[in-house]
């Protein structure tokens, strides 16, 4: 008996039938997420997919580059940049097979050059249009500690076209005050600050860190407006590290975030504390293998000893151990 060859019969037969258009199932979150990826190190998706998964999501990635390492190490890096053509190409196989039901979540980090971002836009739009209850989670990853590490022009793309699509910002101090135009030097500047986002239409705004706790301590608030339920909090967070920086934890915090507040509902009380308890233990686990006289300051920190432990680190992000509390403002 003579048998087709698989690929040549399913050519063949492609016109008289399509696959069923697939739904979510009730109680499966899926991820898309937008992210750079590393070779070696844990930034973007590297550092967001593995604890997503962890946390019982299943997680569809699609890098937006894919370097050696980051770009932070002292010998460069090599690799490839998705440009916003080949986005819609890999976003088109989806779409022609019917899965944007499937997602109920969109993730997006670091984003290098403006007409990508603006392809972004777009799928946002087409994933509502195949799941309206489509949660997106928007990391307007710009710069920190006064620097931005985009091309500015990325800036107003956020703030306009972005911002207002989001469900959840998670921005740091910096990037609030580029998106506000606003100075954020107190507390009180950065809830006000915070209502600039809700009038832009975002539920949830997070800021995942600040200067504002203290010398020895990270502040991070967050807020929730959603018709009638509003919700506040704040927590004080001990620093770690010795001013040791370690690279990812942005990506991290945003997709703990997602993950905390799916899982509790949006009681954003307990999806802070949760994505703190993890984050904080990620850190505690990465100290542990950096050397006494790079912890002491004796000897400079090199990009490899900052790289987060997050494998190492899988029973503190499956079962966060809260032991620092938010307070409710």
């Amino acid at each position: 008996m003579l048998f087709a060859h698989p690929v040549i019969f399913a050519k063949s037969y492609a016109h008289l039938q399509r696959d069923p258009i697939p739904m979510a199932p009730t109680g499966i979150n899926r991820v898309l997420s937008i992210q750079s990826h590393v070779v070696h190190g844990y930034v973007g998706n590297k550092s967001a997919v593995f604890p997503l998964q962890v946390l019982g999501f299943e997680v569809d990635n699609i890098n937006s580059v894919q370097f050696s390492n980051h770009t932070g190490y002292s010998g460069g890096f090599k690799g490839q940049v998705l440009n916003e053509n080949q986005l819609a190409e890999v976003f088109s196989g989806l779409e022609a097979n019917d899965l944007l039901p499937l997602y109920t979540h969109l993730l997006t980090g670091y984003v290098g050059n403006p007409a990508f971002l603006r392809e972004i836009a777009n799928i946002v739009k087409k994933l509502r249009s195949a799941n309206p209850a489509l949660v997106y989670v928007c990391d307007p990853v710009m710069g920190d500690d006064g620097v931005m590490y985009v091309p500015k022009e990325l800036l107003p793309i956020y703030r306009d076209e972005i911002v207002p699509l989001a469900d959840i910002v998670t921005p740091n101090q910096f990037e609030v005050e580029l998106l506000t135009g606003k100075s954020v030097k107190t507390e009180q500047d950065a809830w006000d600050a915070i209502e600039w986002f809700h009038a832009k239409g975002v539920k949830t705004v997070a800021i995942s860190s600040s200067e504002l706790g203290g010398t020895n301590s990270l502040l991070a608030i967050v807020s929730h407006k959603d018709g009638q339920r509003s919700q506040r909090c704040r927590m004080v967070i001990p620093k770690q590290g010795n001013g040791i920086r370690f690279t990812g934890t942005g990506d991290l915090f945003a997709s703990l975030f997602l993950a905390h507040s799916a899982l509790t509902s949006f009681d954003m009380c307990a999806t802070l504390e949760r994505t703190i308890a993890s984050l904080q233990a990620v850190i505690s686990k990465t100290l542990t293998f950096v050397p006494e006289e790079v912890k002491s300051g004796k000897v400079a920190v090199t990009s490899a000893q900052r790289e987060l432990k997050i494998v190492q680190s899988k029973a503190e992000i499956e079962h966060p151990n809260v032991t620092i509390k938010c307070s409710k403002v």
